[in-house]
């Protein structure tokens, strides 16, 4: 047999074999092309009108509850975990010793008017002296201008007009001094009735007494829910310390912390979508209202260093502000819970 003779068919198959590696290779790269436009008119097309996160959790107004106060626990009108309304009590301290002082303070005013009214009936007594000075003082020089021109007629002696001259002093001199216990009474006295000074500082003192005795209620400031309550009637509490927290329910927002790369397009005012691991299904809707004007590692405790020479350059985060304006009854939001946010850009 000749050995330049191939079998046709074998040759046929070899030259498949050899079109299909040539082939296969373009197929491939075309194929990672049409893949890799697709994905990229996929993000530029759909992910570009929205930036997300899933670097959030749900925020909320949140008061420490203190007392301006010092005593002793008398009632707790709420428990742990509590929903309250704006004013219900939630704490009487034992009103009692307020009450005695306020009580103190009344009587004091009491006095300090009893005293001014006192002072002005002086006042009086020694206006009516001035007055009363003032008409004989009148009086002896009228009489004594008369003992002068019956002097220089000769009906009556100079003796006579010396004596007159004498009562007519001794008048002046009494009306100078009444006049002189008129001014000291009306500086002592100061102002009359409920404008005295010492009326005021009273009324003062019952009024802060009053304060005091009604700081031992202590009301809720805003409807919410009570949390981290252990106090129990008969503990001493001390004003200013925290007692327990109130976690308003009002208006409850997400802080969403974005990537610094992030922000080109992300501004106040745009409408956002909230997805939270606790209500799985639920989408929440919501208004970006303020963005942070720094990193959240600006303002930790321990800011980095970045001047050191070992740094590595990190992809920051910057929190951002997002009201939630379709909260649901039926689904209560905890403070601290995971989220997902995605802002819907113009």
């Amino acid at each position: 047999m000749n050995p330049s003779v191939t079998n046709p068919e074998a040759v046929s198959t070899e030259q498949k074999a050899s079109a299909a590696r040539k082939i296969k290779p373009v197929h491939i790269a075309g194929a990672a092309s049409i893949i890799a436009l697709a994905l990229g008119s996929y993000f530029l097309f759909f992910q570009t009108d929205s930036v997300s996160t899933d670097n959030a959790y749900i925020n909320g107004p949140v008061v420490d509850i203190t007392t301006q106060v010092s005593g002793q626990v008398a009632q707790v009108a709420v428990e742990d975990n509590q929903s309250v309304k704006a004013g219900d009590l939630l704490l009487q301290i034992d009103p009692r010793p307020f009450q005695i002082t306020l009580d103190q303070a009344m009587a004091n005013l009491a006095l300090a008017r009893q005293s001014v009214n006192q002072g002005s009936a002086g006042i009086q007594a020694a206006e009516a002296d001035v007055l009363q000075n003032r008409s004989q003082l009148t009086q002896e020089k009228s009489d004594t201008a008369r003992v002068h021109e019956m002097v220089v007629k000769g009906y009556l002696s100079k003796a006579d007009m010396e004596k007159a001259d004498t009562r007519v002093k001794s008048t002046e001199a009494e009306l100078q001094s009444s006049e002189a216990k008129l001014t000291q009474a009306r500086a002592q006295l100061g102002h009359t009735g409920d404008e005295n000074e010492s009326v005021k500082a009273a009324q003062a003192a019952v009024e802060a007494a009053q304060l005091k005795l009604d700081l031992t209620r202590i009301t809720a400031p805003f409807s919410g829910t009570v949390s981290n309550l252990s106090l129990q009637p008969g503990s001493m509490v001390q004003a200013g310390l925290p007692l327990f927290a109130l976690i308003g329910d009002k208006q409850v927002w997400v802080d969403a912390n974005f990537k610094e790369t992030q922000f080109k397009k992300l501004r106040p005012g745009l409408k956002a979508e909230i997805y939270i691991d606790m209500y799985p299904g639920r989408i929440f809707h919501g208004v970006v209202n303020s963005i942070s004007s720094g990193s959240g590692t600006a303002f930790s405790l321990m800011p980095p260093q970045n001047a050191t020479g070992n740094w590595v350059k990190v992809t920051q985060r910057v929190p951002v502000k997002i009201v939630i304006t379709d909260t649901d009854p039926k689904m209560p939001l905890r403070i601290g819970i995971s989220a997902d946010v995605k802002v819907l850009l113009d």
